[in-house]
């Protein structure tokens, strides 16, 4: 179900229509909103701020999308790891089991 939030960015309103809830759009609102005024001081056109603001966001994104890969890396070679001394430690177990039975 799609929802109508009024949101405000740069002192002005807008209508977005998304399918996330409320909050979600707000706080999507409050983000670019804040990108913005972090550049009030630098007298540029609001376009021009506009274009800056989505390259900080766009540049923030792709950041945490390699964070977020190098973290699936990390964590598949940890579970591979895991898994060698799994099977090492089975085999352990099957040699000490055929050495106790020699006896």
């Amino acid at each position: 179900m799609k929802n109508k939030v009024v949101v405000t960015i740069a002192d002005r309103e807008y209508t977005m229509v998304a399918v996330e809830d409320e909050a979600y759009v707000h706080k999507c609102a409050a983000h670019v909103d804040s990108q913005l005024r972090e550049l009030e001081g630098a007298r540029l056109s609001q376009a021009d701020a506009a274009v800056l603001c989505a390259m900080n966001i766009a540049d923030q994104y792709f950041k945490e999308q390699e964070t977020s890969e190098n973290l699936r890396r990390q964590i598949k070679d940890e579970l591979e790891e895991a898994n060698r001394l799994k099977m090492e430690l089975s085999e352990c177990k099957r040699e000490i089991f055929k050495l106790q039975n020699r006896k």
